[in-house]
């Protein structure tokens, strides 16, 4: 049975503030909020969905990297270069500058809301 993906999602102190960083800083998409108050944010990044869901008080944070579980969330760009200006310009928290990681491939990453690490990637091969 083939597979494909539908949405990462992840849990956050304040939703509507993490959703807002998604959307103002990397250029997402709201589609919607559920709840009154809200309990949940659905956005469209770059074609992923992320559910960000508001998490009750009781929850604890994720632990420090490196930890198992999810390490970071990866986004192709077309000019790295050109991706750290902007993230430098938007005042983000960048963890590392662009990394040559090997021969045709160049990554940066950012902390994001409630512990995301974030790697934007320029790939010059086929996975």
């Amino acid at each position: 049975m083939p597979y494909r993906i539908d949405h990462v999602h992840l849990r956050s102190r304040d939703a509507v503030a993490a959703s807002v960083f998604y959307v103002e800083k990397l250029g997402a998409r709201e589609i919607r909020r559920d709840g009154a108050p809200v309990t949940r944010v659905v956005l469209d990044l770059g074609g992923l969905h992320l559910f960000i869901e508001q998490a009750p008080d009781d929850i604890a944070p994720g632990g420090k990297a490196p930890h198992l579980g999810l390490e970071h969330i990866g986004f192709a760009v077309d000019d790295i270069e050109a991706t750290f200006a902007e993230l430098k310009a938007k005042h983000l928290d960048i963890v590392s500058g662009i990394n040559d990681v090997k021969p045709g491939l160049r990554t940066i990453f950012i902390n994001g809301p409630d512990g995301v690490l974030i790697e934007f990637l320029k790939r010059d091969f086929a996975l």
